[in-house]
């Protein structure tokens, strides 16, 4: 029953991550990285390629959230202490990674 669960929360949750990658991605409109901020076009030179990396970003995040659904399907300890350390360890990633991509594209 416990796999059952992980899977009905983590499924989503990787869904909804690599949901965001692919929406930045597709964005036409330079993708903000903080909730309730924004970034002006006029900020940055190529925002395309901007998005692109916007997604592959939260795209990369994804993965281990959905590494860690399926390594549930066999090894349930295993599969939340890969998630505990990419999620403590993938924030700070994802900050650095965001903070070079915008420095990159900014004009």
């Amino acid at each position: 029953m416990e796999i059952v669960i992980w899977l009905i929360v983590m499924i989503p949750v990787s869904a909804l991550l690599s949901g965001i990658g692919i929406y930045a991605w597709n964005r036409k409109k330079p993708m903000w990285f903080w909730s309730g901020s924004t970034v002006d076009e006029a900020e940055i030179s190529d925002i395309p390629a901007y998005n692109r990396a916007n997604g592959i970003m939260w795209i990369c995040y994804s993965a281990v959230f959905w590494i860690s659904a399926f390594l549930g399907i066999f090894r349930i300890d295993t599969a939340g202490l890969v998630l505990a350390v990419g999620c403590l360890a993938g924030i700070p990633v994802l900050i650095i990674a965001y903070g070079r991509i915008y420095k990159k594209y900014r004009k």
